[in-house]
């Protein structure tokens, strides 16, 4: 009984919506309680215990820098176990991929990717792959061969996106909205535009190369 209760803390843990979109967040590059706070909408007391929560299994780990203090996820393995739980939600439980399905209706993407072909053509300059997350989640890990473009600079950087070439937009994962607001934009200017519902941690999970830095 004691082994379970022990693995039992982890359920307990993650029992709260909010603590597993920290979890997203922190998956996608190291944040402070100040931008958690921001991102979540929640008050800076409550964040802070909801990383207590997650501190005290281990799933993430701090450092500090001067006087503040970043926060992320313990190793890849937490990020796997985060994806698998979200594989697991869609799998079994029918409401969560109705509304990921009616939300997303209308829009084009690349529902069977070839991921070495999209990486091969990318390096090859024959499709232009965007990663229009914010920067700083860019240079935690991308796709390589894409370059970032944020979302709220896409519209004054169009002309670094070759019109002749197809667009593939990414951002955080498959409920993340940035890369169906990016593909709107771009047909609305006249490019070819698709996105990706995969991002940076299924990649990864995949067994695909993840670059860091700021170098496509």
């Amino acid at each position: 009984t004691t082994i379970f209760e022990q693995i039992s803390r982890i359920g307990k843990a993650i029992s709260h919506p909010k603590r597993l979109e920290i979890m997203e967040l922190l998956s996608q590059s190291e944040r402070t309680v100040d931008s958690l706070t921001k991102e979540t909408g929640l008050s800076q007391a409550n964040t802070s215990q909801h990383l207590k929560a997650l501190r005290a299994c281990e799933l993430i780990s701090s450092r500090r820098d001067g006087t503040s203090i970043w926060y992320r996820l313990s190793d890849d393995s937490v990020a796997d176990f985060f994806r698998a739980l979200r594989v697991l939600a869609v799998g079994h439980l029918s409401e969560l991929e109705k509304v990921v399905g009616e939300y997303f209706s209308g829009h084009r993407e690349m529902a069977a990717v070839d991921k070495k072909t999209l990486t091969k053509k990318a390096r090859a300059g024959e499709v232009s792959v965007i990663d229009v997350r914010p920067l700083h989640e860019y240079e935690s890990g991308h796709i390589p061969g894409a370059i970032s473009i944020p979302i709220d600079e896409l519209e004054k950087r169009l002309a670094e996106i070759p019109k002749r070439q197809q667009v593939v937009a990414y951002c955080r994962g498959p409920y993340c909205v940035w890369s169906v607001e990016a593909v709107k934009k771009l047909e609305e200017c006249g490019y070819r535009a698709v996105h990706l519902r995969d991002g940076v941690l299924d990649w990864r999970a995949q067994g695909y190369k993840v670059k860091t830095g700021d170098e496509p």
